[in-house]
């Protein structure tokens, strides 16, 4: 059984991007590895140093996480910030990553563009906190998403550095885990690209949103004046619609507004009716269960001191052992 390693962002809800893609692959996946899934709140710092409700966020990211199926008592749950032996790792691994490296990667030209008045040094030392996170607890595989990639090869450098310097072969060398085609895109309301926070609340629907809600952003979606010719492609925004509708609705629904489509007699108003609908139906479970778990604060409160502590057990032994081949030594 492989070691996975996943972080979580700490900030914003989970919408239906989040859940037809990774997260209904780590509810899998938790079965089949040795699964920590932790709260990234030490990244959240880099971009976001003086976060407006930091406990409440990270709250409410576990809660939604198991809603929609993590289970603590097989994968560990924990929060970044809980376990210190991240901070000591990331201390070691900051000792032997080179500036110029760390000052070449995508990420960081990126955010410094993006927040010119925030170029801190955990911006820049972001990628050697990853992999502080992944070599904890010696991970072989990593979910990462293309924007993480490079971050990931620079784990391998840092772990194959270590190894070298310190004549060992302790850590092992991280790869990415593929869901493959179980990966399934969700594009937003807006008709432009993917699902995310970062494009604004009318573009996601968020698995704690209210049936309300729902039907109010899906009938404000972007649409057209409707096809012209039978067949005919359809463009983006319209596109789009259909992929939730895939994601959402039995292949007999879609199937009826396809063909609605191509006949060029689809009424927009009735098709996003229906999306609406089946997205309130396919979400009502995990939004149930957000509700029942964000009134139980005892269970709350035990899930997080249970996987800090299964988090620390592993982090503790990978100290020790590193702490050891480094040549520490207790007097």
């Amino acid at each position: 059984m492989e070691t996975v390693v996943s972080g979580i962002r700490s900030t914003g809800k989970l919408h239906l991007g989040n859940y037809y893609g990774a997260i209904r692959n780590f509810v899998q996946m938790q079965h089949e590895h040795n699964c920590y899934f932790f709260i990234a709140d030490l990244h959240s710092l880099t971009t976001h140093p003086t976060p407006e409700d930091l406990y409440t966020n990270v709250r409410q990211v576990v809660v939604e996480y198991l809603a929609a199926g993590i289970d603590p008592d097989v994968a560990t749950i924990y929060i970044q910030s809980d376990v210190p032996e991240v901070a000591e790792l990331y201390l070691y691994l900051n000792m032997n990553a080179y500036l110029g490296e760390l000052e070449r990667a995508t990420s960081f030209k990126d955010k410094v563009r993006a927040n010119p008045d925030n170029i801190n040094a955990g911006l820049l030392t972001y990628p050697v906190l990853m992999a502080a996170d992944i070599l904890l607890h010696r991970a072989t595989k990593v979910p990462v998403g293309k924007d993480q990639e490079q971050h990931l090869e620079m784990t391998r450098t840092f772990a194959n550095r270590f190894n070298r310097m310190y004549k060992t072969e302790y850590f092992a060398e991280p790869h990415a885990f593929s869901f493959g085609k179980n990966l399934i895109k969700i594009p937003g309301l807006d008709g432009k690209g993917k699902m995310g926070k970062s494009e604004g609340e009318a573009n996601a629907v968020y698995l704690s949103d209210s049936p309300e809600t729902i039907r109010k952003k899906v009938m404000r979606a972007v649409t057209d004046s409707g096809p012209t010719t039978p067949n005919q492609q359809k463009p983006e925004a319209i596109q789009n619609l259909f992929t939730l509708m895939e994601a959402v609705s039995s292949p007999d629904t879609l199937k009826h507004f396809d063909d609605l489509y191509n006949a060029c007699e689809i009424r927009y108003g009735d098709f996003k009716k229906q999306l609406a609908e089946d997205m309130v139906a396919a979400t009502e479970p995990v939004r149930a269960h957000i509700h029942e778990i964000s009134n139980d604060n005892d269970y709350i409160s035990k899930v997080i001191h249970q996987g800090n502590e299964k988090a620390r057990e592993s982090a503790r032994k990978t100290i020790a052992d590193v702490r050891e081949i480094i040549g520490f030594r207790k007097f």
